[in-house]
């Protein structure tokens, strides 16, 4: 995340800190279903409306570095050195956010996602606005053309290898397995060059 650089901007991002994180205690001492927004808003020393500015729903709560995660991913394509290959550093980025999220710190966190039908359902959501994101910025590369549904089918590839390599046993594994097939695909959309 970047650092606000202005007084004001210091403030919000520290009030937005303080309700996640009251947020995070609240839900680890209750569970996730028996804590509410008030009870939220209330335990940060926050209004109501406060909370919601900075975050859209009580799902929002938990996945407090949605914005991050689908920004890393875009700049990971967006802003990696003239000629790079996709596919390798899309693979460390997810594997980068893998490792984040399967620390042992993050376990809790997991689990509770797990346990619930209405966090499942948002980080579902979550995920497809982020492949969305980054089959944009594939698409923009200024490598080969390739189609729209080149461009989201990898997205979608890349962006659920984070889902499945953080429930595997060998999370570093899963994540090289994931993308030689990813590699494998995204060379077969490579355009015929015409002889």
């Amino acid at each position: 995340m970047s650092t606000p650089t202005g007084r004001r901007e210091r403030k919000k991002a520290a009030t937005r800190e303080r309700i996640a994180d009251t947020a995070r205690r609240l839900f680890a001492e209750s569970g996730y279903d028996a804590v509410g927004i008030r009870d939220v808003a209330a335990a940060a020393d926050v209004a109501v409306t406060t909370l919601f500015s900075h975050f859209a729903s009580k799902e929002a709560l938990v996945f407090e570095h949605d914005l991050d995660f689908e920004n890393r991913l875009v700049h990971a394509v967006a802003g990696r050195a003239p000629g790079a290959p996709l596919v390798p550093v899309l693979r460390e980025e997810i594997r980068d956010m893998v490792r984040h999220c399967t620390s042992g710190a993050a376990a809790p966190l997991w689990r509770m996602i797990d346990g619930s039908p209405a966090l499942r359902q948002y980080e579902e959501s979550m995920r497809l606005r982020h492949a969305e994101s980054l089959a944009t910025a594939i698409a923009a590369d200024p490598g080969p053309p390739r189609s729209t549904t080149a461009c989201r089918t990898i997205a979608r590839f890349a962006v659920d290898a984070h889902g499945l390599a953080r429930e595997s046993g060998d999370p570093d594994a899963a994540v090289d397995e994931i993308f030689r097939m990813v590699e494998a695909a995204w060379a077969s959309t490579t355009p015929e060059r015409a002889g």
